[in-house]
């Protein structure tokens, strides 16, 4: 729980060198791009709120025939269309797949797809209704959803929309508009309650396992810390950043009584103290408007950025770095890109695309950046994982220096040299998950993860 005491803190910005963020132009040529996400293959997958989910291949080359195309089933227009797209965690085997859409009703609607037996092309005649939900207004749709470690499937719904949430569905917790619901799939009916959600056999909705949101965009699982992770966009002054345990259920986010840590309209709501608040918010100076979720990056490329919560605004079209003290760091704004969703492929780097003229970058950074593909041949680092000793061939030139970092961006080694028998001492460094970067004089550089036992 976090009190209002702690809001002036919240603010303390600084624009960073806009060098220290890079976007590289990765694909190009999407309608509406809203949701990038994978298979666990080296293909990605690019949603568009048209209906039409397409593949993209590891070199940025798009697949001529679409992977699904269901713009006949839904409404297109404003927050409303395909918006969110998972895989079940047996995709491999059942070919399952997960979309949430507005119908033509403009009911939010979750539905089960199967693969056909081009493993490029879905079977659009397949679909089974998961969820199918009214809503009494065009906006605030939510549309993100993500199985979560413990194999359910957990979707996040706007309040119904207009302004102030005005029915009040995101403090009713026995509505499904303003919540982040938990779901068993694997069941011949639409879905089963999963045993431990927080209102099974109490006041509140079975589906449920948090509320107080207004219209979250979007939310994901950061399995290293075991955190979900929720961008939560404002009603008019404040856009926020909410983390909490994944296992911790049955939180109030605060929706419409507080916007941000703000009271907005604390008309019978419940006391503060029940409510949990966000970890960061920013407010509507610069010309910022809307938060765009992305993710802790959990990549090997960029050490710099690791364990870092990488988002964005809509309208300033800047990207913010959650830091670990929970300040934010601000990129210049890139001119020309409303950004509406980050994505990660297959190896954790991490992606965002630009809804207004339908591109796909690569997030990356000059600092501390990596050339593996160039050098993964050369270098050789065993044993891995290592105690004690950790051995490193390959390498050219003789003022070579070793930084060792911890998944937090730490360094917990700098400026290290190789002994004359090509090993390096590890023997200080606690267990856990590393990234080694090799630092060479001729300007390369070299990122590997090392695990410490």
């Amino acid at each position: 729980m976090k009190n209002l005491l702690f809001y002036a803190g919240l603010f303390s910005f600084s624009i960073f060198n806009a060098q220290s963020i890079n976007l590289q132009e990765f694909a190009t040529g999407f309608t509406a791009p809203v949701e990038i996400t994978h298979a666990n293959d080296t293909r990605m997958f690019v949603v568009q709120q048209n209906g039409i989910i397409k593949i993209v291949q590891p070199n940025g080359s798009i697949n001529s025939t679409n992977f699904l195309d269901i713009s006949s089933k839904i409404t297109y227009g404003g927050e409303r269309g395909l918006l969110g797209l998972a895989f079940h965690p047996q995709y491999a085997t059942n070919g399952y797949f997960f979309v949430y859409y507005n119908d033509t009703s403009g009911n939010i609607t979750v539905a089960r797809y199967t693969r056909s037996s081009n493993s490029d092309v879905a079977d659009a005649t397949t679909e089974k209704i998961i969820l199918n939900q009214p809503k009494p207004f065009d906006n605030h749709n939510g549309g993100s959803i993500h199985f979560a470690p413990d194999g359910y499937l957990w979707i996040v719904t706007g309040d119904g929309g207009s302004g102030g949430d005005p029915n009040n569905n995101g403090q009713n917790k026995n509505s499904l508009l303003g919540k982040l619901l938990r779901l068993d799939i694997n069941s011949t009916g639409p879905y089963n309650i999963p045993p431990d959600n927080p209102f099974v056999g109490t006041d509140g909705a079975d589906e449920v396992w948090a509320y107080g949101l207004r219209n979250a965009w979007k939310f994901n699982f950061d399995t290293v810390s075991g955190n979900v992770m929720i961008a939560d966009v404002g009603q008019g002054n404040i856009e926020e950043i909410n983390r909490m345990p994944i296992t911790q259920a049955g939180l109030n986010y605060g929706w419409r009584c507080y916007e941000g840590n703000s009271t907005y309209n604390t008309s019978g709501c419940a006391a503060q103290s029940t409510m949990t608040f966000p970890v960061a918010a920013y407010d509507h100076s610069g010309g910022r408007c809307s938060i765009t979720g992305g993710y802790v990056y959990r990549g090997s490329l960029y050490p710099a950025l690791q364990g870092k919560y990488i988002f964005a605004d809509y309208c300033s079209r800047q990207i913010g770095i959650l830091n670990s003290d929970d300040s934010i760091t601000w990129s210049a704004a890139f001119s020309g890109n409303n950004f509406s969703t980050f994505g990660i492929n297959n190896q954790n780097e991490l992606f965002v695309a630009a809804v207004n003229n339908g591109k796909i970058f690569r997030v990356t950074t000059s600092t501390l950046s990596t050339n593996e593909n160039n050098l993964s041949a050369q270098i050789k680092i065993y044993p891995n994982p290592a105690s004690k000793k950790v051995f490193i061939e390959g390498i050219e030139g003789k003022n070579t220096t070793i930084d060792i970092i911890n998944t937090e961006g730490r360094k917990v080694l700098e400026g290290a040299k190789i002994e004359s028998d090509h090993s390096l001492n590890i023997s200080g460094i606690p267990t856990g998950l590393y990234f080694l970067h090799i630092n060479m004089e001729n300007q390369k550089a070299y990122s590997k993860k090392l695990i410490v036992k």
